[in-house]
């Protein structure tokens, strides 16, 4: 089977590598030409966490290469890029093509607004991955990977994308926004930790009160759906209700699961600290913060820290732990 992927970075490229693994023929499409010609060159190349690496072939091109038309497309690209993707995407999907959004955040309505909600299959992903130099990424280890339609029905196309994705312990799901909303939580977490130059799970240990405000936040938010569980992350513990021991024991569980990943510092760390860019982060909270406002929910303390990170990604703040201090002592 042909599988397209729009963005070759971490997500991206860990998918291409494992598609092709598995035998199927992929086509990367990526809009950094050093990327897409070393990829040409040299495969997809994947660094696991020991240092050993493992090449793979990939078919490369840039998006003026590529006419279409599509049938299987999983756009792997940043939120931000998702515009911009989805606008190209459309004219090039097959009529019986769909778009797999491979993505952090809540991106479904933004590409069925191109190309029809009937031909969007969601997603969830949860891989701790690092593009290092072109045609390279670091394996982050093993992490969730969920399929699903967005109305929660059983189908053949996700069916096909499972199987063909099983190198990376993809399963179905009728819940994806579920796990989509309790990856936003953890997301809250992530996105603090950013603030601060030092490891994900000691700064998540060192900041519990400030951690459990932002994800209880987003949660009051999410109201009415059903939050799925992934990797060590329970999402019930934080829940409105839940008590203080459930909440700290997750905690623990899910610090000492960070500690065993090789990756210890967030991709939006990484972002602003060492490629010097834009995070997505803004554009995974910002339909969260109209949810909230049309339904009169405050999320003062999810606004405070998506400020600082503004603040600190563009160079108006430093990058220190105090940012985490100050947020814990204004609740």
């Amino acid at each position: 089977m042909t599988h397209t992927i729009v963005g070759g970075g971490a997500i991206g490229g860990t998918v291409a590598f494992h598609l092709a693994r598995a035998g199927h023929d992929v086509l990367l499409v990526d809009a950094d030409p050093a990327h897409v010609a070393a990829i040409r060159r040299s495969g997809v190349v994947l660094r696991r966490p020991s240092g050993a690496s493992e090449s793979v072939p990939v078919r490369a091109a840039t998006p003026e290469e590529v006419d279409g038309p599509l049938r299987r497309v999983l756009l792997c690209v940043k939120a931000q890029a998702t515009d911009q993707a989805a606008a190209w995407i459309a004219p090039r999907l097959a009529a019986d093509g769909y778009v797999v959004s491979v993505q952090n955040g809540l991106n479904e309505p933004l590409i069925a607004s191109y190309v029809g909600e009937p031909r969007v299959v969601g997603a969830f992903v949860n891989l701790f991955a690092d593009v290092v130099e072109p045609g390279v990424i670091r394996d982050g280890g093993p992490g969730a990977f969920v399929v699903g339609e967005l109305n929660g029905a059983p189908s053949a196309r996700v069916s096909e994308l499972v199987a063909g994705l099983s190198g990376l312990g993809a399963t179905a799901t009728s819940n994806v926004s579920g796990y989509l909303w309790a990856k936003l939580g953890f997301g809250a977490m992530l996105s603090a930790t950013a603030l601060a130059d030092a490891p994900m799970a000691d700064l998540i240990d060192r900041h519990r009160p400030l951690m459990y405000g932002l994800v209880g936040q987003v949660f009051a938010v999410a109201r009415g759906l059903r939050l799925e569980p992934f990797d060590a992350f329970s999402p019930a513990a934080y829940l409105p209700g839940a008590s203080e021991d459930a909440r700290e024991s997750a905690t623990d569980r899910l610090t000492a699961w960070l500690r065993t990943q090789p990756k210890d510092r967030s991709g939006i760390w990484r972002d602003i600290a060492v490629r010097h860019r834009p995070v997505e982060v803004h554009e995974h909270y910002r339909p969260v913060l109209a949810r909230a406002e049309a339904d009169g929910i405050a999320v003062p303390l999810l606004r405070a820290m998506l400020a600082r990170l503004a603040d600190v990604e563009t160079g108006r703040a430093p990058m220190t732990e105090d940012h985490l201090r100050d947020l814990e002592h204004a609740l």
